[in-house]
């Protein structure tokens, strides 16, 4: 099987340039589907940290570089939403977060902050010996008490040492939400109301940026898959001059 992807294919959310080069380097399985971003892009592409496929290597094997608390020594292994990708060494913390072209950035949090990460509930399953599973947007599951409040469409945070929930956000009018798919993907705002549409179809939201902590007036329209619930440090975050959305410095050695 190839190791290369065709640029010109690759999801709308990878922080690449799609017309300079033919091919790029291809995700293996993992977290995120095909969404994921290969970590060789990240330090190359879009921090700059590497020149190539053999430097991000070596820093790899050195264990200088972790997401979501574990130490990575692959460098295809796929990076997307709410992942934490830390370098101890350069003690610099980012989060993934959709920016409003919908493409995936980094954005520099504090070392406290990078102790847990986000995640959008997407499934809730009863599960033999009186547990609950929950799935969350990267594939992650963890087992909660069946009593638990915890629905689908909620955000929560989990800590990354152990998997504890240390926080929970209802999907509820009022909520604090960001769009990450879709032409909204990236903005922030609050859920002015949900309306519940008959049959299959995708429950539209309307959101309030008037209403939310953020630099923005008026509001958007969107479907109920694209939206999370998130917390107030979002916004102070998505804010930052210091975002790294990527130098976009492409190599031609991804073999």
């Amino acid at each position: 099987m190839t190791k290369h992807q065709k640029r010109l294919s690759v999801p709308k959310s990878w922080p690449v340039e799609r017309k300079e080069e033919t091919f790029t380097v291809k995700a293996d399985a993992g977290p995120h589907g095909e969404s994921g971003v290969p970590l060789l892009i990240i330090l190359r592409d879009v921090l700059g940290y590497a020149d190539s496929r053999k430097e991000a290597r070596y820093a790899l094997n050195e264990g200088n570089v972790e997401i979501n608390g574990k130490a990575i020594s692959d460098e295809e292994r796929p990076v997307g939403m709410f992942d934490i990708v830390a370098f101890e060494e350069r003690e610099e913390y980012y989060r993934v977060f959709p920016d409003e072209g919908g493409r995936l950035s980094l954005t520099p949090i504090d070392e406290q902050s990078a102790q847990s990460k986000l995640g959008k509930i997407v499934n809730k399953t009863n599960v033999p010996g009186g547990d609950v599973q929950l799935t969350l947007h990267d594939g992650h599951t963890l087992l909660v008490e069946e009593d638990s409040e915890y629905s689908v469409d909620d955000s929560i945070v989990i800590a990354n040492d152990d998997d504890e929930i240390v926080a929970h956000f209802e999907y509820e009018e009022g909520a604090l939400v960001t769009a990450v798919d879709g032409a909204h993907a990236g903005q922030i705002g609050q859920i002015d109301e949900i309306q519940v549409t008959p049959g299959s179809s995708q429950n539209n939201v309307l959101v309030d940026q008037d209403a939310a902590p953020v630099d923005a007036d008026g509001g958007f329209e969107t479907i109920e898959e694209y939206i999370v619930v998130i917390d107030e440090n979002f916004v102070s975050e998505s804010d930052s001059d210091s975002e790294a959305s990527g130098d976009n410095r492409e190599q031609g050695d991804d073999a």
